[in-house]
């Protein structure tokens, strides 16, 4: 029966494997996520199976509430809004390994067992419950910067990283102790306490600027938890699957730091970023601007031969997706050549200019990304920036004093003409003026992306 259920566990993995695979492409994502469903519902099965649970009622009734609210979640969540609930369901499998964890630990004291514990059973234990409620903790935090309940600025002050440090070291030292004495009960809620500040200091002083790193590592702190508590639970396919989530998502978190050209203590230290750059006012002037009306722009569209969309996360906002590939598909229709530049940072979390731009139906061969397209932009007649700005700020190049220097930036400004949709001047998350609004090439169009997009595609079809 042991070979069987190993058997079983090690087909649940491989399913893993191939659906991690599979996500690394818009193309394939749909068939992995069924991939990984699959093998998530061999594991589950098997274990019920392996544990003799007969008493399914609580599980039944989980089965039921959590799929009521998965498919109301998935019902009327906007795009828009879907980084803060992955956010926030990074943060319930951390609250999850913290609750498997404490709940082994508290059954086992309760029936005398704790003078039974190994060290190492009292390190993963602690391992599991200190990740677990950081995550939980921290992905809280993550959404109410996202949902605007609190500011998205980073909250800094004085000893902020030395507080962090010292938190780290009692619970340590709290775990020696449960080393000496496993029956400390009080000892593993102030662990708890401990890790639930820990999580939320760690997530304050970054700013909006940095979320898509801090989305990719929740989800990494999620997975070690996971892996921690199957550890406790001596379960394989909790730990090879809590492994694999804790290392996609570090590195998922390396090639976003990378994609900024910043360290990963950069970003959660250096509180780089603002509020939001939807709601801060414009601190350049109008008038030193090209400013375009929609007639204008269409006409200019419709010369083209050549057309580079750079979408952000003003698109996001606006909901501008869907009229955007409409506007689009008129101008390959006309024989212009159109593709979408994809920046890795692009957005508020890892992937959401293709998830976004998948809802429209966009052609997955139209996303092109930054690394493949970048020589393109000299050659090309327009680049439409929809809601962009950091990852087209010129400054990343040439301002070594700004937050953004060095970091990769798509090749807007070699384009032979830019036009920006663009509420205001505003900047963007990191707080920088953008000196291509002000280049003389570059064609400004203020106003809310969707009614301007949908303004040109109303001037095209009158052409």
């Amino acid at each position: 029966m042991s070979v069987l259920i190993d058997s079983f566990y090690l087909l649940s993995a491989v399913l893993f494997i191939i659906g991690l695979k599979n996500l690394g492409s818009p193309k394939t994502a749909r068939k992995g996520n069924l991939y990984a469903m699959i093998g998530m519902l061999i594991a589950i099965v098997v274990t019920l199976i392996d544990k003799s649970i007969l008493h399914y009622t609580y599980i039944i009734a989980g089965i039921v509430v959590g799929g009521a609210i998965g498919a109301y979640a998935a019902k009327v969540v906007e795009m828009t809004s879907m980084p803060q609930m992955v956010a926030l369901f990074n943060g319930f499998g951390g609250a999850a390994s913290t609750f498997v964890a404490l709940s082994e630990y508290l059954a086992d004291v309760e029936r005398g067992e704790a003078f039974l514990f190994s060290n190492e059973l009292i390190i993963t234990i602690v391992l599991s419950i200190l990740i677990g409620t950081v995550t939980f903790f921290g992905s809280l935090i993550a959404f109410a910067k996202l949902q605007g309940l609190m500011s998205g600025a980073p909250i800094v002050f004085k000893g902020q990283q030395a507080t962090n440090a010292l938190l780290l070291l009692v619970t340590f030292a709290l775990a020696y102790m449960l080393m000496q004495d496993a029956s400390q009960i009080e000892l593993i809620y102030v662990i708890i306490g401990l890790a639930a500040v820990l999580g939320i200091l760690s997530v304050i002083p970054i700013g909006g600027a940095d979320m898509p790193v801090v989305i990719s590592l929740l989800n990494s702190y999620s997975g070690l938890a996971a892996a921690a508590t199957g550890f406790v639970l001596n379960n394989n396919v909790l730990i090879i699957s809590g492994a694999l989530v804790g290392a996609s998502g570090l590195i998922l978190t390396n090639i976003m730091c990378k994609a900024m050209n910043r360290s990963l203590a950069n970003v959660l230290f250096a509180a780089v970023g603002t509020s939001d750059s939807s709601g801060q006012m414009a601190r350049g002037d109008k008038s030193k601007v090209t400013e375009y009306s929609a007639e204008d722009a269409a006409m200019v569209l419709d010369s083209a031969s050549s057309l580079i969309i750079v979408p952000g996360y003003g698109l996001a906002v606006a909901q501008a997706q869907h009229v955007l590939q409409e506007l689009a598909q008129i101008l390959m229709d006309r024989g212009v050549k159109v593709r979408y530049a994809i920046h890795p940072v692009a957005g508020r979390m890892p992937g959401h200019m293709n998830v976004l731009l998948a809802e429209a139906n966009v052609p997955y061969d139209l996303l092109v990304e930054m690394d493949d397209i970048n020589e393109d932009f000299q050659n090309t007649d327009i680049a439409l920036v929809i809601g962009a700005n950091d990852v087209i700020n010129p400054a990343a190049r040439t301002d070594k004093d700004s937050p953004l220097y060095g970091m990769p930036i798509l090749n807007v400004d070699q384009a032979k003409s830019v036009m920006i949709v663009k509420r205001s001047l505003s900047p963007g998350f990191a707080g920088v003026d953008n000196s291509l609004f002000y280049d003389p090439k570059t064609m400004m169009l203020f106003g809310d992306a969707k009614k301007m997009v949908t303004d040109l595609v109303k001037e095209l079809k009158d052409l």
